[in-house]
């Protein structure tokens, strides 16, 4: 029980280590109580799940224990993405949802998300009472309640979920631009939703690495280099205009470039607010991460827009996006949600407006990150994930919170900020952030600054310090 911890979207683990049949219960019988004691016990749960190794059956498990504690259940009838399952929550005004998934985690790891009746991650505030309840299970053991089979059906996801997506985006529009397109769902639960979707437009897209596979090809699927080459390879053989790549639960993207240049998540996250505030002129504040690109802040700066920054996790932009005007809300990771849906991110709909960016511009991706350097300065993101020893993260952080450190390198240290981690500012050259991860002994070191080959110092001297401690 004391391995069953919340990340920042749920309970992740490795496969017949501590993501057992047993544990898997016993947190849905925690969700089951929270349900029961917070929300409308006679409301539906939903349960989904992805393609990784016995999904599907971790997935009937959590379904029976919901209806061991008398909730009625919704049970998937197939692998679906998980933004998908966050828009039936809403459309069927159910109490809650849970994805078993892993997300982009390599394939020996599987885990749980909860997802709250509007739609999106659990809150903060939800997270802390789940974790409540598991500690009470964890004191008390967990009751012997047979499952109560009919209270659990079947129910289509995919279905509703592409006639949603269908009615986001000016189609005429992608159609006529004579754009090609890859979309790439890394073996994942995105599989044959976002080709069917240009297919039946009749926008030229070809879909790669479609077919389940529990092992993902050999590669972690997360749409970032190094597993994005096979997208790469797609796109600059068959000479598309861009790829889109969606992680193993299709809420992250990234992109390809028509000349084989990744596109990150910061840059599509930065093209989607241009477009948005810039040119649909659609209302809003923009909320980010802090560990995201500066660049968005100087974009909404142009078209009036505050920018709430937040800790790290999307269930924070979520959040905030419950309470607040937000046009867009991001994080570094890929993870992208707009108003036009729901306090979600989708990789799906990302890949659809930056599809209908490039169709309103007449501009591949490329040339639209060119724009935006133009106008708005260059922005050069990169991260390390440093494994430490005992007590190694600690002295990082002290290390550089101490106002004594008036230097990195040559570059002078001119402040700090501390909402999630220490971020140092350097001269007028941009920042690095240095952030404990909660789960694991690994140090997550961000830097951004105007220059790749700065970043990359910055980064390497960071790394070396923290080595040393």
């Amino acid at each position: 029980m004391s391995k069953l911890i919340f990340g920042t979207d749920g309970w992740r683990a490795i496969i017949a280590e501590d993501f057992t049949f047993a544990n898997v219960r016993t947190v849905a019988h925690a969700i089951a109580r929270y349900v029961v004691r917070a929300e409308k016990p006679g409301d539906e749960v939903l349960v989904g799940y992805d393609t990784r190794f016995g999904s599907d059956r971790f997935a009937r498990a959590a379904a029976e224990a919901l209806s061991a504690a008398g909730i009625p259940v919704a049970l998937s009838s197939a692998a679906a993405p998980t933004p998908a399952l966050s828009l039936l929550v809403t459309l069927r005004k159910a109490a809650g949802g849970i994805q078993i998934t892993a997300s982009h985690n390599p394939f020996q790891w599987n885990g749980m998300k909860y997802k709250a009746s509007y739609g999106s991650s659990a809150s903060p505030s939800i997270v802390a009472q789940i974790e409540q309840e598991l500690a009470r299970l964890e004191r008390d053991g967990v009751p012997a309640l047979p499952p109560q089979p009919k209270l659990i059906k079947s129910f289509d996801v995919r279905t509703p979920y592409l006639e949603t997506l269908a009615g986001l985006v000016d189609w005429p529009r992608i159609r006529d631009s004579k754009f090609r397109f890859v979309v790439d769902p890394m073996h994942g639960a995105g599989s044959g939703l976002l080709s069917e979707l240009f297919r039946r437009h009749d926008v030229p897209c070809e879909e790669i690495r479609a077919a389940r596979d529990p092992l993902f090809g050999g590669v972690n699927p997360e749409p970032i280099e190094p597993h994005i080459a096979a997208l790469r390879r797609a796109v600059v053989d068959g000479k598309y205009d861009a790829g889109f790549c969606l992680d193993g639960d299709a809420d992250r993207i990234g992109a390809i470039d028509r000349d084989g240049s990744f596109v990150t998540p910061h840059q599509i996250f930065s093209i989607l607010l241009w477009h948005l505030a810039g040119t649909r002129k659609l209302s809003g504040d923009v909320a980010k991460t802090f560990s995201t690109t500066k660049m968005i802040d100087q974009i909404a700066a142009k078209f009036g827009r505050k920018v709430w920054e937040t800790q790290i996790g999307f269930k924070y932009i979520c959040d905030r996006m419950l309470e607040t005007d937000i046009l867009l809300g991001g994080e570094e990771s890929g993870g992208i949600g707009t108003k036009l849906y729901l306090p979600e991110r989708d990789a799906s709909v990302n890949s659809l407006l930056l599809a209908e960016v490039m169709a309103w511009h007449g501009k591949r991706l490329g040339e639209l990150v060119a724009r935006l350097h133009q106008e708005f300065g260059e922005y050069h993101y990169g991260r390390v994930d440093l494994h430490t020893k005992d007590g190694q993260k600690e002295k990082a952080l002290r290390y550089f919170a101490d106002p004594n450190l008036k230097t990195i390198l040559d570059w002078p240290v001119t402040r700090r900020e501390d909402l999630d981690g220490v971020k140092v500012f350097i001269g007028d050259l941009g920042w690095i952030l240095v952030r404990a991860s909660g789960t694991e002994k690994m140090l997550r070191i961000y830097s951004e600054t105007s220059r790749p080959e700065t970043t990359r110092r910055a980064l390497d001297a960071v790394v070396s310090v923290v080595q040393k401690l």
